[in-house]
């Protein structure tokens, strides 16, 4: 080799040297740029979990800085970053709502088909945290294609994307009719039927409460539930130890059942009773809620139901559950108890003989909730309105002047002043125990004075010894005071009643007559 060769050769091989350690330079270049962009998602996702930094993260722009990371070649800066938007989402509706200003759903759906587990995952997670808020929101999702690619996900192998694609599709389903019926066009509830039967609990949970939303909108969407035979399912996991699973399959046998007697049925037929009885007995508050809505959601119906509720030990174990909790989470309990007596007599009397009257009467007088005092008032009066033999099991329990008192408090809300005024119509003309009415004659206003009075009317003609007790009790006195609003109904009462007492009787009793008998002593001479 000549020198000249060689000095060129050594020229190259130096200039080539130079290119390797420049090409160096700058791998090392990318990687701290790789490794800065899994910082900054990184740490925008660990901000978002708390609220008080939602704030700075929106002024800082983060949903723009965010969403070109969804495309990053680095799998995990996808995934980061999609769960850092997923978190800003579920924490206010106006980010969610700038996500989908952002025009971000249409690459989230997109990468839904083509991306691993995890950033399917993290995508579900983004989905249903926008989805939540409102209906608008949600047919967002919708009108993005999700629905295609989240019914996918109910079919995928990993049961994290299954459980994902569940609770999207129940944060779709809970808003309305017409969300609740896109998601079953599109095949949603055989899928979320066969998710209930796999093992994993969590996604039974999410499959539970995803039916329970499409449920309770209607008939026919519950119905479309039912002929997929998911009830049958269902009612297996009632003696699930986990609490959350219990809540959910409670709830969507509630919305399955309440929509019709045929759907009642169906539910009942699944031999739910007796089992679900021990429901009511529940460590966990929303558990025993959800399990008195179910039974009230069926008695509800017909008599039929009713009795059979009633013959597996239901009404007692209800009377049970009042006596054991309080607040809104007994309301269900109590209408179960008013619907069941509303149905027939021997009902009625069965609701009666379980020991539920003393204990509505607590209820009334305890609970400050008016809507379970409206209950309670409404459930008394179906109790009593039958026969006189149930008016009187009621009246005599003294529970008339508790219901009177929610009737008279002044700023009452209407329905509970509605509901008490019904109650106490119903009872009292019923009611032929004068005993238990009389105390209503001293506090009662005309509204209710005129049924009370009517039944004193209608009774003393007939009854001897009544009459006498009507003297001895002042009750006699008490019908001379009265100065009613309704003149012209209550007076004819009133005239009715004094002519069942001689009338040197009444005048005894009458205003003022006292008075005259002492201005008569007075003026008396003796005879000389």
């Amino acid at each position: 080799m000549v020198a000249g060769d060689l000095e060129a050769e050594l020229e190259t091989f130096g200039e080539s040297e130079s290119q390797l350690e420049g090409l160096n330079g700058s791998v090392v270049e990318f990687e701290q740029y790789q490794k800065a962009r899994l910082q900054f998602v990184q740490t925008v996702a660990d901000l978002s979990l708390q609220k008080q930094n939602i704030e700075t993260l929106q002024n800082a722009g983060v949903m723009s800085l965010l969403r070109p990371l969804l495309l990053d070649t680095v799998p995990t800066i996808q995934q980061t970053a999609a769960i850092a938007l997923g978190r800003l989402a579920n924490q206010r509706m106006d980010l969610a709502e700038a996500i989908v200003r952002e025009d971000i759903l249409p690459q989230l759906v997109y990468s839904l088909a083509e991306q691993n587990r995890f950033y399917k995952r993290a995508a579900t997670f983004v989905l249903r945290s926008i989805a939540k808020h409102s209906p608008e929101l949600a047919q967002k999702v919708v009108d993005s294609g999700a629905l295609d690619a989240l019914i996918i996900g109910l079919e995928e192998f990993d049961p994290v994307v299954k459980e994902g694609s569940a609770a999207t599709i129940a944060n779709l389903a809970k808003h309305s009719t017409e969300l609740a019926q896109t998601v079953v066009d599109v095949g949603a509830i055989p899928l979320l039927v066969l998710c209930v039967q796999e093992p994993e609990i969590s996604l039974k949970r999410m499959a539970l409460a995803a039916l329970s939303d499409i449920a309770k909108h209607s008939a026919e969407l519950a119905q479309t539930i039912a002929d997929t035979g998911a009830i049958a399912h269902i009612a297996q996991l009632l003696l699930q130890p986990d609490t959350l699973l219990k809540r959910q399959v409670l709830a969507v046998l509630s919305n399955i059942a309440k929509h019709s007697v045929d759907l009642a049925e169906l539910v009942v037929e699944a031999e739910i009773f007796p089992t679900i009885l021990v429901s009511l007995k529940d460590a966990d508050e929303i558990v025993r809620k959800n399990c008195s809505t179910l039974i009230k959601d069926i008695v509800k119906h017909t008599s039929e139901l009713s009795q059979l509720v009633t013959n597996a030990g239901g009404a007692a174990s209800i009377v049970e559950f009042l006596s054991n909790n309080s607040g809104y989470v007994i309301l269900p309990g109590v209408m179960a108890l008013g619907y069941i007596a509303a149905h027939s007599e021997s009902l009625a009397m069965a609701i009666i003989m379980c020991g539920s009257v003393p204990q509505l009467k607590c209820t009334l007088w305890r609970e400050t909730n008016e809507d379970v005092k409206a209950a309670c008032a409404w459930a008394l009066g179906q109790i009593g309105r039958h026969t006189p033999e149930h008016a009187k099991a009621v009246a005599k329990s003294d529970v008339l002047p508790i219901i009177l008192e929610c009737f008279i408090e002044p700023g009452a809300p209407e329905e509970l002043k509605s509901k008490s005024k019904k109650a106490l119509k119903q009872i009292i003309q019923k009611c032929v125990d004068l005993d238990a009415i009389e105390p209503l004659l001293t506090r009662a206003p005309g509204s209710i004075l005129k049924y009370a009075v009517a039944q004193f009317a209608k009774v003393l003609p007939h009854d001897p010894n009544a009459r006498r007790n009507f003297v001895s009790s002042g009750a006699l006195k008490k019908i001379q005071e009265l100065k009613p609003d309704d003149k012209e109904t209550l007076a004819e009462y009133i005239t009715a009643i004094n002519n069942c007492f001689p009338e040197e009787v009444v005048r005894y009793y009458s205003p003022g007559y006292v008075e005259t008998l002492i201005e008569r002593v007075d003026q008396y001479r003796i005879p000389v």
